[in-house]
């Protein structure tokens, strides 16, 4: 979103109001955690801290929403060092409304069954999507994904070709824990996901703060 000077002269950034910034989290961690819980009721993971909490929950039997508040906890530090408290602190805030989203999805559809590419495909493009919305507003889903942006800041790759590098591994590791049937399925999901993040998101293609 920019606003164009008159005359052919170049766009200033239009700064996001404090109102979009709270509607803009609310629905994209809203839909994130949809997009997780459509990968965990088919069986399937995806890359990026949400999938690893995915496989360590699998592994643990432990609800996802406490997974992956612990995993995100190391990476807020750095957040807050490399892109900016404000950044870190919008950060937490879509950490712990995605653990809490994570725990409305089950008690209002129990027992919610997939089949698994559905709920791959459905969910990593919910996930890529919400990453999308919550990027335009300084935030991020926590730990990969700040990462990804952290190597987009300094070296100018693209923030989804990081994380499709970082969800490929993890993707890898579910091999010791998911059915290799799943694993494929994951793959293309996680694709999916990273190629909505690199066809959407590049370094100094959006003005909007």
């Amino acid at each position: 979103m920019t606003r164009t000077r008159e005359h052919g002269a170049p766009a200033r950034p239009l700064a996001h109001s404090r109102l979009e910034d709270v509607v803009a989290i609310l629905l994209g961690t809203y839909v994130a955690s949809f997009g997780v819980f459509l990968l965990h009721s088919s069986g399937a993971v995806t890359g990026g801290t949400a999938g690893l909490a995915l496989l360590l929950g699998y592994a643990l039997h432990l609800p996802f929403g406490a997974v992956y508040a612990v995993l995100n906890l190391p990476f807020l530090a750095l957040a807050a060092r490399t892109r900016g408290v404000a950044f870190a602190a919008r950060t937490a805030i879509c950490i712990g409304l995605i653990a809490a989203w994570a725990f409305l999805h089950p008690v209002a559809a129990p027992g919610l069954s997939l089949p698994p590419l559905y709920g791959a495909l459905t969910g990593d493009l919910l996930i890529g999507i919400a990453m999308l919305m919550l990027f335009r507003h300084n935030a991020s889903l926590g730990g990969l994904n700040t990462l990804a942006l952290l190597a987009q800041d300094r070296f100018g790759v693209s923030a989804g070709r990081v994380q499709l590098a970082l969800d490929a591994t993890i993707v890898l590791l579910s091999l010791l824990v998911v059915p290799w049937p799943l694993v494929l399925v994951s793959a293309a999901g996680a694709a999916l996901l990273n190629l909505v993040l690199v066809m959407n998101h590049r370094p100094g293609r959006y003005l909007a703060a």
